[in-house]
Formats: structure tokens, sequence, C-alpha cells
């Protein structure tokens, strides 16, 4: 199996995590904006197994019902997402890879939350909410 590996700002939090199970994306809703002071946060997902501390811990807090957000507890680098609507998976930031080149987001979610400024111009397609099939690409 291919291993990824990251880590956190100041070092203290280093993981491994197998491959993604779709493509990455760039999440452009109110919740990751706030949590990362970030317009968008680029993310990829694992069988929450798959995701595995080497040094330190990921530090979890719960955000919002039901859904809980991982960091460093040292420099507070946002790692990780959960929510119960998905069991067993696990979101990890790609910016958090050693080599984030190697996951390049497929598409863009929840541009509905986008901040008026923030328009992709990378031709990559465009979801309202998530990517599901039920959701047809923005222009």
């Amino acid at each position: 199996m291919t291993l990824l590996t990251g880590g956190c700002l100041c070092g203290a939090v280093r993981y491994e995590s197998g491959m993604p199970r779709e493509a990455a994306t760039v999440c452009h809703c109110r919740s990751c904006q706030r949590a990362s002071g970030a317009s968008a946060v680029a993310w990829y997902s694992v069988g929450a197994g798959a995701l595995v501390a080497t040094t330190g811990a990921i530090t979890e807090r719960q955000s919002s019902a039901g859904r809980w957000r991982g960091y460093c507890g040292q420099c507070h680098s946002p790692l990780t997402y959960r929510s119960e609507e998905r069991p067993g998976e696990i979101d990890v930031t790609v910016v958090s890879l050693d080599r984030p080149e190697l996951l390049p987001p497929a598409d863009h979610i929840f541009m509905s939350d986008a901040i008026a400024w923030d328009v992709p111009a990378d031709g990559l397609p465009r979801f309202s909410g998530t990517r599901s099939a039920s959701i047809k690409p923005s222009a």
C-alpha cells in the first residue's frame, strides 16, 4: 500500500495515511472558512483506520453538532475533519502533506458559500454543495 506522510507546522504531529478513496476536493463552505481562516480548504478522504499519527497525537474538538476537527495541540495547524454523517471516514488537509502536489484537487465544493471574490479560475468543476451525483456542477 502506498503511504502518504504529513504533519503540522511545528512538527509535533506527524502522520501516515493510505491513498484517498476518491480525488481530493477544495471546500469553500463557511465552516471550513472559519475553522481555517482561509477562503477554502483542500481535503482528501480516507478510511478512519487508514490515518495513523506516527509522532504526537491529533487533538480533536467538536466544531458543531456531529462534526469534529482535528489539529495539532501545540501549533493548532488544521489537520482533519470527520462527521457522523460519514462514519468510518476522515478528511485530511492536503496542504499538511509533505508532498501536497501528489493530490491535486479534482473539483470545488460548496461554492454556494464561497466569498464573492473567491472565483476559481482553474477550470475544475464547481458544485454548489457536495459533489454527489445528484448535484450538477455550477458554471
